[in-house]
């Protein structure tokens, strides 16, 4: 067993393929296995990017939500959730705190929210990148119009999140509500990467009805796609959606699958997230020992970390900016890994 799983690895790291058959059977006999597996992603991530860690800043700024998603604590059916949204001189703020922590990259993520029309979000991005021209700006605002991710393009945004959640429609079905469309969501993505933003994706491990069959179809999806950056972490439910009292994902499986990904996508920025530390204490290093080459800090008020809660028990929503920032430098080190001190940009992006 142990020969086969090497071979099937080795395999995967020189081809940058994977079928079904052997995503299976890593996922099933990774038991007394997966060392061999984390080194090789991790020798992988080591030739682009050495034992740097690329880390963003994130700002929550709104937890308006005009969607219904059934995994999501900020779904708009949810009413016991205290909505809020930052002024645009928080934002500004954080970003100048940002800053002086030494964050090169700050990323605006929020539910879908109405007040933020296409105006307000490009004039967002155009002051930020006028008060701090070196750093690069994401945005993580869900599905929009081409026209609409165009004028963010168009104001200085570098990179988009937007997570397809599952490439299978039916599956995709039984996370969202009727309006919403797996096919528009991957049509987005494709927008995106036409733009020219460097475009990330991504799915929670182990959301209700999930199989291997479904994560094998988000394999080649994103191999057509070809992100720059993969955004996995384990489902974690949330007491007031409709998946209140489903089974967490498995931390294992994502692990496993983060050192697979990185096998298949070499120089693909790879976050280690918050949801993997939420599940498990030392959630963040295990994904950096399984390939992972980013992490995602806080720089959103404490007052509004403690609303944006998409799953129950995130951790660091008790944490000033600069306690955050330094807690996980050290974290870093402690694996021997350095935070480095740039944008991070995909190696094959045009800046």
């Amino acid at each position: 067993m142990e020969k086969e799983f090497k071979r099937i690895v080795d395999d995967i790291r020189r081809s940058k393929r994977i079928t079904k058959t052997d995503l299976t059977y890593i996922f099933e006999n990774a038991e007394g296995n997966e060392d061999y597996l984390f080194e090789a992603a991790r020798n992988t991530a080591e030739i682009f990017y050495g034992k740097q860690i690329y880390i963003r800043g994130l700002i929550e700024f709104t937890n308006y939500c005009k969607n219904d998603c059934y995994y999501c604590g900020i779904r708009r059916s949810n009413a016991k959730t205290e909505r809020y949204r930052l002024t645009e001189d928080d934002i500004l703020s954080c970003c100048d705190i940002g800053k002086e922590l030494g964050f090169k990259t700050f990323v605006l993520q929020g539910g879908e929210d109405p007040y933020f029309t296409d105006d307000r979000i490009a004039d967002l991005v155009r002051k930020i990148k006028e008060r701090h021209p070196s750093c690069a700006v994401t945005l993580s605002i869900g599905e929009k119009s081409y026209e609409s991710y165009q004028k963010f393009y168009n104001a200085g945004a570098d990179r988009y999140l937007l997570r397809h959640e599952t490439a299978n429609e039916d599956h995709y079905k039984k996370l969202h509500p009727s309006a919403m469309s797996g096919k528009n969501r991957k049509n987005c993505l494709l927008n995106l990467k036409e733009i020219g933003f460097q475009v990330g994706c991504g799915i929670m491990v182990g959301t209700p009805h999930q199989t291997t069959q479904h994560i094998y179809e988000d394999i080649v999806f994103m191999q057509e796609l070809q992100p720059h950056m993969i955004g996995i972490g384990p489902f974690i439910p949330h007491k007031d959606t409709p998946f209140c009292n489903e089974p967490r994902g498995s931390v294992r499986q994502t692990l496993l699958l983060l050192a697979i990904l990185r096998l298949l996508f070499p120089k693909a920025l790879l976050p280690a997230t918050t949801a993997l530390g939420t599940a498990d204490a030392l959630g963040r290093e295990k994904g950096i020992l399984a390939g992972a080459n980013v992490l995602m800090p806080n720089l959103s008020p404490v007052d509004a970390r403690k609303k944006y809660l998409l799953y129950d028990g995130k951790i660091c929503t008790g944490e000033e900016a600069a306690e955050c920032n330094m807690c996980l430098r050290r974290r870093v080190e402690r694996i021997g890994y350095s935070v480095a001190d740039s944008r991070g940009d995909h190696p094959d992006a045009v800046i």
